[in-house]
């Protein structure tokens, strides 16, 4: 899972009696057991490197001893494993009312877009990459098309990740629209097989939405004049040495000859 619901008021009201390396790594374990959905590995060191507290394994045993269960597989969150398996349910409800309605049309009428949105909305994105869809007639692999791909697994990567799916339709509509369909697939197929936790800040990243990059010879020509220019700094310093320059041995003399008259 890459986004679930936090209740301050509930947390705070378990917690307010830990230290504040206790509170971090207590929050620390619940993210990696939401992303990961498995137990909390039994080797202490182990688990202190993945969640970067490699100096407070003392702070992560009393955490997990107090809010967690040790099992054979490792450490378990009752109250965690109850909220992933909600999250899997509705996925599962939604996506099976999704075929439901596609079973009732035509089996040889296409799909209407909003209703392929509706079954590839509710899949929960774990997929290292993007799959091919399956003829239901020849059993045949058929390439997905470029609304599937875009809105179909794009829509829920980010959703999951807690944008809403207004904001989420537009923003890959605005990609689409300044990088293209093949940029913004690739770019879709990589950001799936990263598994960011902030899968929007990962995608406007690579893909800036005005679609305008710096170019650095630009940048250069901006801070540092063509060779054929006179650089003013320089020109600068060449005068400053003009107006600074220690006296010539006539000029000295006519300076004491000056004194000696005075």
């Amino acid at each position: 899972m890459h986004y679930y619901q936090f209740n301050i008021g509930d947390y705070q009201s378990h917690t307010s009696h830990l230290s504040d390396m206790e509170d971090l790594a207590y929050r620390r374990l619940l993210d990696w057991y939401y992303l990961h959905e498995l137990p909390i590995p039994l080797e202490i060191t182990e688990i202190a490197r993945q969640i970067r507290m490699r100096s407070h394994s003392d702070c992560i045993l009393i955490v997990l001893q107090e809010y967690f269960e040790r099992t054979a597989d490792g450490w378990v969150h009752h109250r965690a494993n109850k909220e992933i398996a909600k999250t899997g349910e509705k996925s599962e409800k939604a996506s099976a009312s999704a075929k439901a309605r596609w079973n009732k049309k035509d089996a040889n009428a296409l799909p209407t877009q909003s209703d392929s949105n509706a079954t590839h909305n509710t899949r929960h994105i774990t997929q290292d990459t993007l799959p091919n869809s399956v003829s239901k007639d020849t059993g045949v692999k058929t390439p997905l098309s470029t609304d599937e791909i875009i809105f179909g697994y794009g829509v829920p990567l980010l959703t999951n990740a807690g944008t809403a799916e207004k904001n989420a339709r537009s923003f890959l509509g605005s990609l689409r629209k300044v990088h293209g369909d093949e940029t913004l697939v690739n770019t879709l197929r990589d950001c799936i097989k990263a598994k960011p936790i902030q899968p929007l800040e990962w995608l406007a990243k690579a893909l800036p939405p005005d679609g305008i990059k710096k170019n650095p010879a630009d940048i250069i020509f901006t801070t540092v004049p063509a060779s054929k220019l006179p650089d003013p700094a320089l020109e600068k310093i060449k005068a400053d040495e003009k107006i600074t320059r220690p006296p010539t041995l006539a000029e000295l003399e006519k300076m004491a000859l000056l004194r000696k008259k005075a």
